[in-house]
């Protein structure tokens, strides 16, 4: 698909941070018509509007959208509703800003994606390419937008994809790329059908040169089965070699790496390490870099971030923990470092998800889960002895608080979206950072 601007008529559908860097970028072409449509009555970043742009607020209409030649959308508005969807039957090219992006990236891309571990993954590799003296940009689902980062300057682009912008991609040309997992998520928006949401991962692969696969997760494999290279718990390919003396990362076979050395925690940040040895490997990064970066790398904020140790209870900002299977992965991730147990504090937007793996856990890793937020109820289900419901954030910290013993780790990993109580996981995360700055020692 090729995407000729000059002389079009183009509608750009919702105003998020995405759009407002891809109306900047298409002033620039000889445009018939530039409207820009919300739903909302007062969307952010209206303010950062050029002036004289055609704005449009309210209800979208399917007649006067069909009137355009290209609608870029927003990733966070589904391509399935009715206007969009008569717009694209009335033969409108539906693209979104990575589409765009791919016909003006002149540096290779490596495009990461997956329900969890991407943002970490993006980010170690943009770390291993500038230890390795390239200059990098970091984009796309990572907070910034691509024409935020496109410069003729840049040697590497390394672009964390959510399947909402894959749905709108067809053109991309990776140098490398991964799904890192597939896991229950966003399922409000695939009519509860993880294969759906699996489908629209898997566009990333359309044109990629080197694909890298998780091989305990068979809905990361292409449909042909063809791969560069694959990361996994065991010892083969990229992988791990469990020994008495500790953890070892290894390339086919060869230790690399002392787990020990990484300043981020638990075995599903080793797995996110081997996916970005494996990239780096695929886009020529130097083995010495990799390491380094590994070595270096503070992990990011609100992924498992350790808060604060007060009277012995370690604070764990979790809050990108979104879905069940993140939530899995810190508790996994943690226990061993705080066999005392975890308290874990979580709720919020479901997103249709099933919750009950997180059964396993209780009464064992996970002595308590205290739950606030729409859904709460359905983590209250899970089991009554080791659940309790609460009203919000605060109170969840302070009861937790309150029961722990030295030893053991509070746990913000909400396994849920944050938009009922909070403007976004961020802002929760930062909510409960501030809460537990605040606490005070316990009274004797």
């Amino acid at each position: 698909m090729n995407v000729n601007l000059n002389g079009k008529k183009v509608a750009v559908v919702g105003l998020g941070i995405s759009n407002i860097a891809v109306i900047g970028y298409l002033l620039k072409h000889d445009l018939k018509r530039l409207s820009v449509f919300d739903t909302r009555m007062n969307p952010p970043y209206v303010d950062e509007l050029p002036r004289g742009v055609d704005l449009n607020l309210g209800p979208l209409s399917a007649d006067l959208l069909k009137s355009f030649d290209i609608i870029v959308v927003s990733p966070g508005i589904s391509i399935t509703i009715p206007e969009l969807k008569a717009a694209a039957e009335a033969g409108v090219q539906i693209i979104g800003d990575i589409e765009l992006f791919a016909f003006e990236a002149k540096a290779p891309v490596v495009g990461i994606t997956g329900s969890n571990g991407k943002s970490t993954v993006t980010a170690l590799v943009a770390s291993m390419a500038d230890c390795d003296g390239r200059c990098v940009a970091v984009g796309a689902n990572f907070g910034v937008a691509v024409f935020d980062i496109l410069s003729d300057k840049t040697e590497l682009y390394v672009l964390e994809l959510s399947s909402f912008e894959l749905e709108t991609t067809s053109s991309l040309q990776l140098a490398a790329g991964t799904i890192l997992n597939v896991s229950e998520d966003h399922l409000d928006r695939y009519n509860g059908d993880i294969e759906l949401y699996a489908k629209a991962k898997q566009r990333i692969f359309k044109h990629c040169c080197r694909i890298v696969v998780n091989r305990d997760d068979p809905r990361t494999i292409p449909a042909d089965g063809r791969f560069y290279a694959s990361f996994g718990a065991d010892n083969s390919d990229y992988g791990r070699e469990v020994t008495p003396e500790g953890v070892f990362l290894t390339k086919r076979g060869r230790r690399v790496f002392n787990c020990r050395e990484l300043v981020i925690c638990g075995s599903h940040n080793e797995l996110n390490a081997l996916a970005a040895m494996a990239l780096a490997d695929a886009v020529g990064i130097s083995e010495k870099a990799q390491l380094e970066a590994l070595r270096t790398f503070q992990g990011l904020e609100h992924r498992c971030q350790l808060v604060r140790v007060l009277d012995g209870v370690s604070f764990y900002n979790d809050s990108k923990a979104t879905n069940v299977a993140s939530a899995q992965a810190a508790i996994e991730g943690l226990c061993d470092r705080h066999q005392n147990g975890i308290i874990l504090l979580a709720g919020g937007l479901g997103k249709g998800q099933d919750f009950s793996p997180l059964k396993q856990y209780l009464g064992s890793e996970v002595k308590k889960i205290f739950c606030f937020g729409r859904d709460a109820d359905k983590l209250l289900a899970l089991d009554p002895k080791y659940t309790k419901g609460v009203l919000n954030l605060r109170q969840a910290l302070n009861e937790a608080f309150e029961i722990a013993k030295p030893g053991q780790a509070i746990l913000l990993s909400p396994a849920c979206a944050s938009f009922d109580q909070f403007k976004g996981y961020e802002e929760r995360g930062r909510i409960f950072v501030n809460l537990v700055t605040h606490l005070e020692h316990k009274e004797e």
